[in-house]
């Protein structure tokens, strides 16, 4: 019923990118803390960077625990539901790192999102990279069929009318995004600039 892979590759690969929806699972430390469960479903915001590695880019919103988590033990569970198609359900563990705006390796990285045309109208704050540790893929059976119709415009309709200070300014008074539900450090503020764009995408 289930199976460990050794890297993503070949039908893995060609299942993860095809997916228009993936779920994040993230949890801090301590015992009592606060477990975190996030849908990510802009398409083209996932990229499978090499065998081991997987990246995804993370735009604004109201909270930011999964950075919190990464942050502080970059602990993550990435997975992919078939909801067309033959059943099946993809899971990486791993860890992950947020990598914000003012790092060095961000804009090389962006070159990676070629489909996702102006990533900022979305508020990107980060691109998270995971290195996968576990691979395993299960049976569907339960998944039911769902077809998708198209993304939902309203996030990017909400932040593409902010300019980067306005974007700054809303990040720094939600209450759960400098720091996480459970106290920990969450998005680094003030929102570092975007960085110069990329000279050209890359395929991933």
């Amino acid at each position: 019923m289930g199976k460990t892979h050794e890297r993503i590759e070949g039908r893995l690969r060609e299942f993860i990118e095809a997916q228009h929806i993936f779920f994040t699972a993230t949890a801090p430390l301590a015992a009592d803390g606060t477990v975190n469960l996030s849908p990510k479903g802009v398409s083209g915001s996932l990229a499978v960077l090499d065998e081991h590695t997987v990246a995804y880019l993370d735009f604004s919103g109201s909270n930011a625990e999964t950075v919190a988590h990464l942050r502080e033990n970059g602990r993550i569970t990435l997975m992919w539901c078939a909801f067309q198609g033959p059943p099946d359900i993809v899971r990486v563990h791993g860890r992950g790192e947020p990598v914000f705006r003012d790092d060095p390796r961000f804009t090389e990285l962006l070159r990676h999102f070629p489909r996702v045309e102006d990533p900022y109208a979305n508020g990107l704050r980060a691109i998270v990279v995971v290195h996968a540790e576990l691979i395993r893929d299960t049976c569907g059976y339960a998944v039911p069929f769902m077809t998708y119709d198209e993304d939902r415009d309203l996030h990017r309709k909400f932040f593409e009318r902010k300019d980067d200070a306005q974007l700054g300014a809303y990040l720094e008074k939600k209450e759960w995004i400098g720091t996480s539900m459970d106290g920990l450090p969450g998005l680094p503020l003030p929102l570092p600039p975007q960085p110069e764009a990329p000279d050209e995408a890359v395929s991933s």
